[in-house]
């Protein structure tokens, strides 16, 4: 699974914002957890559904949207 495989689309979930795989993760939560200082093994510990590579792909997700690179989600 590529980076942003992880990172999906699906308008019954979150209203259409981007999620990790499927569940009710947003990217936006993730950033959010990051900026206010968590590490990103502190937030895995807090959450052990997530994984490191869910965390990164965010982290790479938000990277593209800021540069302005088309972006192609997995539904």
């Amino acid at each position: 699974m590529s980076i942003l495989e992880r990172i999906t689309i699906d308008p019954n979930i979150c209203h259409s914002k981007p999620c990790i795989r499927g569940m009710r993760w947003t990217v936006e939560i993730i950033i959010d957890l990051l900026g206010s200082g968590m590490s990103i093994n502190e937030i895995i510990e807090d959450h052990p559904e997530l994984e490191r590579e869910d965390i990164l792909a965010c982290l790479q997700y938000a990277k593209m949207l800021v540069s302005g690179h088309t972006l192609k989600i997995a539904a």
